[in-house]
């Protein structure tokens, strides 16, 4: 008795220990409720509050990413409980709760199967029916006479019924081929979605020890894959001499295994996946090598900063060398990691379809080979032989607005069309904008222009030799610098975005909350737009397209913290087409196409009274003249930009002599001829220019 007595107590304070650790052990829901996005990934924040009781306690976090860096999970809101372990895992039991559209679908799916198989089993009936009539359609038997009014009545029976089921069965086979349509077309529009049969979800395990019981608010943070965003741009004139408005737009997208709903959403363009190790330049060592050996000397990284744009499905371009601009024919383009590719032609030009490649690779014997992200429907392409680097793009920003409220408060400083000068300073690149610096951090013109001149509370000129001390160049005509009121707003644009730009990236942070699901689908969010000068001009060349295109120049357009991306030209409420904004650049301006005037008229003819081919000894000599006729059909005066070319020889025996470049300004290095005409309405000019080719005779050239 003793025994069994001493057994019970030992089997209930088992038991006892079992149920506190099956207290201290729960599964515990947190909600999402930030997220930042980067070019490729993101930052998720979520929150959870929970009782926690005193000891040790194992928290697991639920329905979570099956796609966690578990490297990148932060835990806050502790107070005095300590971390024992935290463990990060997958769930393969544990299904995904996909989004409302795609519960939508699958259950209106679940549904036509369910009246497919309906239909089936009515057919069934009717074909067992049909087998029965048949089976029983002989009438008596050999004893028996089968007066003429039964048969009659018999076979009436029989052609109705028949009839009957098989347009029964007619009309199901139409029902079932109806459904199958509709469950195709659904399976397309999941597919769009880009549903995966995944199911598994992540989970966070947390060990906790605390000396108190406490409620605890917790934040977790960590990065996910599967997400990120790119720009795409608006650009929008509505006549010449006008300013073009730029709206800046990102496309958000993200399939990580959970929804975003009524998140704070901020977009950044930092991308958390660049390789951020510094190279190291150790000696270069040359010496004999085999004339077989396949040796390819180091290429640096090139800096374009492109990123995959999952929308393009079409891209088209131009692939050209960096020695001479000139197209090159047969530059094999492939879509990395499949056998789809194609050959640009005698032009340069290629269009190729892409499947699901992130990545485009352009190789052609003589040349560098060149990879990039598919990232633009338009992706122009320079090819050489040389290493080439970008510089770094230095970001100057130039004041308006609070300009004038500058203006007489500040000794040396006055304002010319809506710009900051300071007086006795040097220009650069003929701009004499001064630079403005707002709590050390450099403003653009458009963000300076938003700023409330009563939250200003000091203003500062550097000039000379002590503004480019601090800011090298970029301090040549000036420096402002404004300090802000403690407790000021921050700086939003007219959107509701806030604009945080900071040494390495930029921050725009969204004013109201956002739902993005998790399909892979595209979200468009408006985070900012501007009203940009521009310089309009006519331009053609005629060499190549004899269309002349109406072109806008924008100037210091590094000061928009724009993104290398695709943008959808209007003109006069038309869209014109697709240009590239490249900030990596190294030009000081952006041209911009804007379409076709056909109301301007260029023709290009070669001279047919000009002595074209004679034979001097052993060569060769032909002698070409051409001449550009230009009519201004518009309502008004134009200026119109002419470039065409005078060949150059890569072989001393090919002689380029007798060049006559008429009124151009010509480039003899490139061989380019460039005109610049003003040209009434209704009014007619010409100009023209000549050169001869000598080369022996025996020989061919590529004229």
């Amino acid at each position: 008795m003793t025994i069994q007595l001493k057994f019970f107590k030992i089997f209930h304070l088992l038991l006892f220990i079992l149920l506190i650790n099956f207290a201290n052990a729960f599964q515990q829901s947190s909600e999402i409720t930030a997220v930042k996005v980067y070019l490729d990934g993101a930052e998720i924040n979520r929150e959870s509050t929970f009782q926690l009781n005193s000891g040790k306690s194992e928290i697991t976090f639920i329905g979570l990413s099956p796609q966690i860096e578990e490297s990148s999970i932060q835990i806050s809101g502790l107070k005095d409980a300590s971390i024992l372990s935290i463990n990060y895992g997958i769930n393969y039991l544990s299904k995904q709760k996909p989004s409302d559209s795609i519960s939508t679908l699958q259950t209106e799916l679940k549904t036509l199967e369910d009246k497919i198989q309906y239909q089936y089993d009515l057919i069934s009936g009717y074909n067992e029916e049909l087998s029965l009539i048949q089976s029983n359609k002989h009438l008596g038997n050999e004893t028996t006479v089968v007066s003429l009014e039964k048969l009659k009545t018999f076979a009436s029976y029989y052609r109705t019924r028949i009839t009957e089921l098989k347009v029964a069965i007619n009309k199901s086979n139409s029902e079932i081929e109806h459904y199958e349509e509709l469950q195709t077309d659904i399976k397309k529009q999941l597919a769009e979605f880009n549903v995966e049969e995944r199911v598994q979800t992540g989970e966070i395990k947390l060990k906790l020890n605390s000396d108190v019981a406490t409620t605890l608010d917790l934040k977790i943070k960590y990065n996910i894959k599967n997400a990120g965003w790119f720009p795409i741009y608006d650009l929008k004139a509505e006549k010449i001499n006008s300013p073009i408005n730029l709206e800046y737009k990102a496309h958000v997208f993200q399939n990580s295994g959970c929804d975003w709903k009524d998140v704070d959403l901020v977009l950044s363009t930092s991308d958390p996946n660049t390789n951020n190790e510094k190279p190291t330049v150790n000696p270069k060592y040359l010496n004999f090598i085999s004339a077989y050996s396949n040796y390819q000397s180091q290429r640096a990284t090139r800096s374009y900063n492109y990123k995959y744009n999952p929308l393009v499905k079409t891209v088209t371009g131009v692939v050209t060398s960096a020695n001479d601009g000139l197209p090159i024919p047969g530059v094999n383009i492939i879509e990395k990691g499949t056998s789809n590719g194609v050959a640009t032609d005698f032009d340069g030009k290629y269009a190729l379809k892409t499947n699901n490649g992130q990545a485009l690779q352009y190789s052609y014997v003589g040349f560098k080979s060149e990879e990039l992200p598919i990232h633009s429907s338009i992706m122009n392409v320079v090819l050489d032989e040389d290493n080439e680097r970008l510089e770094e793009v230095v970001v100057v920003g130039y004041g308006t607005n609070t300009t004038e409220a500058l203006a007489g408060k500040v000794a040396g400083v006055h304002t010319s069309n809506s710009n900051i000068r300071i007086r006795g300073n040097s220009t650069l690149s003929g701009n004499e904008n001064a630079l403005y610096v707002v709590d050390g951090e450099i403003y653009s013109q458009n963000r300076i222009s938003r700023l409330n001149p009563d939250e200003v509370a000091s203003i500062n000129v550097l000039k000379d030799a002590s503004a480019t001390r601090l800011y090298g160049s970029r301090g040549s005509n000036g420096v402002v610098l404004i300090t802000l009121k403690d407790g000021s707003e921050a700086d939003k644009n007219e959107l509701g975005v806030s604009v945080e730009t900071g040494i390495t990236n930029t921050n725009f942070k969204i004013d109201k909350k956002y739902n993005i699901p998790s399909d892979g689908d595209i979200t468009v969010i408006e985070i900012d737009k501007f009203s940009v000068p521009a310089t309009y001009n006519y331009f053609a060349a005629p060499v190549l397209n004899e269309n002349v295109f109406l072109t806008a120049k924008i100037g210091n357009w590094e000061q928009y913290n724009l993104l290398p991306a695709e943008a959808n030209v209007y003109f006069e409420g038309s869209y014109s087409g697709k240009t590239n904004i490249n900030p990596s650049a190294t030009t000081d301006s952006l041209t911009v196409s804007l379409g076709v005037d056909p109301n301007i008229v260029v023709k290009r003819t070669q001279l047919n009274d000009f002595k074209k081919t004679t034979f001097i000894g052993s060569n060769k000599v032909i002698n070409k003249a051409f001449e550009i006729e230009i009519k201004n059909n518009k309502q008004a005066a134009i200026q119109l930009t002419v470039l065409d070319r005078i060949p150059k020889s890569q072989n001393k025996a090919i002689k380029i002599d007798d060049i006559e470049t008429g009124s151009s300004v010509y480039d003899e290095d490139k061989g380019i001829l460039k005109w610049k005409i003003n040209l009434k309405s209704g009014n007619t000019d010409k100009v023209e220019h000549s050169y001869s080719v000598k080369f022996p005779k025996d020989k061919r050239v590529n004229l």
